[in-house]
């Protein structure tokens, strides 16, 4: 056997552990979202991911995980599992977009998943999803430091003493719109 044949050998499985790992990374997102579609009581994977993906074009953070967004999907899988009404409509919800874009909402491109989602704002599906994820979202108290708020300061005493006026995103104003002290 050659030298060339052995490196020849040793690139091809060295280039296939690469794809290999490559496609898996690719999951990794989602694979958070497909274990947790286990513990869903009336949601299937397929509509776990797909309300993952659209709860995430909606209300687009970067820095948020994919968790955060978990607690949407959880949420509506509680109302489903409760109603056979809500269950049906996140279904066929689910089913619609999917066959809209013949393909599953998360693997479309981000222009198509969100020109979708602009012609569904009156519908109870796009409702149901984007209601539940300002709840879920912006009343977690965890997520709070992320978005940088504060809190409630009532029981610091309120806001005089504690930040009212920390203004560091805006410019400091000009000294002539300001009332000048007596």
């Amino acid at each position: 056997m050659k030298q060339s044949d052995v490196d020849r050998r040793l690139f091809l499985r060295g280039s296939a552990a690469i794809a290999a790992g490559a496609s898996l990374g690719m999951m990794g997102p989602w694979a958070d979202a497909l274990a947790a579609a286990a513990d869903m009581k009336a949601l299937n994977k397929t509509e776990v991911a797909a309300i993952l993906a659209v709860a995430r074009r909606t209300f687009p953070h970067d820095q948020l995980a994919d968790k955060f967004y978990m607690g949407v999907v959880s949420a509506l899988d509680g109302k489903a599992a409760g109603d056979a009404d809500t269950a049906r409509m996140l279904s066929d919800g689910v089913a619609s977009i999917n066959k809209t874009l013949g393909k599953p909402f998360k693997d479309a491109g981000a222009d198509q998943q969100l020109a979708l989602l602009k012609g569904l704002t009156g519908d109870g599906f796009f409702q149901a999803i984007r209601g539940t994820s300002v709840t879920a979202l912006y009343n977690n108290k965890e997520l709070w430091p992320l978005f940088g708020y504060e809190g409630s300061s009532f029981e610091y005493g309120g806001y005089i003493d504690r930040g009212f006026d920390d203004l560091s995103w805006l410019p400091d104003p000009p000294e002539s719109a300001s009332p000048k002290p007596e």
